[in-house]
């Protein structure tokens, strides 16, 4: 088995639309925010260039916008061309406010058990 943690389960999918999701509403939660924007500022939450592309945010986007999460529109950018700008709704606050809850209690749910593992594995390394 490979050290390597980015090589763990790379057979298995990962589904990491609803955490972009929720990341955009936190970006979003106190100004506008736009396609490039966006994309620069999701790297603190640890996507990278292969993780996200353009057409996969601006998909998430209009889906958002679809469910009343976020609303749109095309702001004209002085000297350079119009852009559409992305603002966050009541609906998706109170969206991030549920969705920040869950990944607490999820947190925790995983601490439990990454700590369940460390007394496993650390009393197997004294046996042995």
């Amino acid at each position: 088995m490979r050290d390597d943690a980015s090589d763990c389960c790379e057979y298995k999918p990962h589904h990491m639309e609803r955490f972009l999701e929720v990341c955009l509403l936190l970006l979003l939660y106190d100004e506008v925010g736009y396609g490039y924007g966006l994309i620069e500022q999701l790297s603190s939450f640890g996507f990278s260039e292969p993780d996200l592309n353009v057409s996969t945010l601006y998909r998430t986007l209009r889906k958002m916008e679809k469910e009343g999460l976020v609303t749109s529109l095309w702001e004209s950018g002085g000297q350079g061309p119009r852009r559409r700008v992305y603002e966050i709704t009541t609906s998706g606050r109170q969206n991030l406010d549920a969705w920040v809850k869950i990944l607490k209690m999820r947190r925790t749910r995983i601490e439990t058990l990454v700590g369940a593992y460390d007394k496993k594995v650390s009393s197997k390394n004294v046996e042995q």
